[in-house]
């Protein structure tokens, strides 16, 4: 069974980098067929896809975000972990992780990331 769990801080202050990480167990992050992505959704807000990573460790970004979202991985914890720099108040959300295999697939559990100061 695939499961990922995202760590990080619930607080961030504003003009900081929000670091994520996601640890994924049952699957390999290097295994082909998969992407490993990011999606967060704020309050009263859809969903919203944030990039992602391959499984030849290429990243892709939402234009919206690219220039403030940054994507990575350490294969031998089988993690891979989100930075998102500046963040603002309207960054608060509820932030996911999820395998992108037809369609997104597992969620973590998704912690809550409040910015402000």
């Amino acid at each position: 069974q695939v499961q990922l769990q995202e760590s990080g801080p619930g607080l961030v202050k504003p003009s900081q980098t929000l670091s994520l990480t996601c640890t994924v167990s049952g699957d390999s992050i290097t295994a082909n067929g998969a992407v490993w992505g990011w999606i967060r959704q704020p309050p009263g807000k859809e969903p919203e896809w944030m990039g992602a990573i391959d499984t030849s460790g290429s990243s892709y970004y939402n234009p919206s975000l690219k220039n403030r979202t940054s994507i990575s991985r350490d294969t031998s914890k089988n993690q891979f972990t989100l930075q998102l720099s500046s963040v603002a108040p309207r960054d608060t959300s509820v932030s996911y992780c999820a395998r992108g295999h037809d369609g997104w697939s597992p969620w973590g559990q998704g912690p809550q990331v409040t910015v402000s100061s």
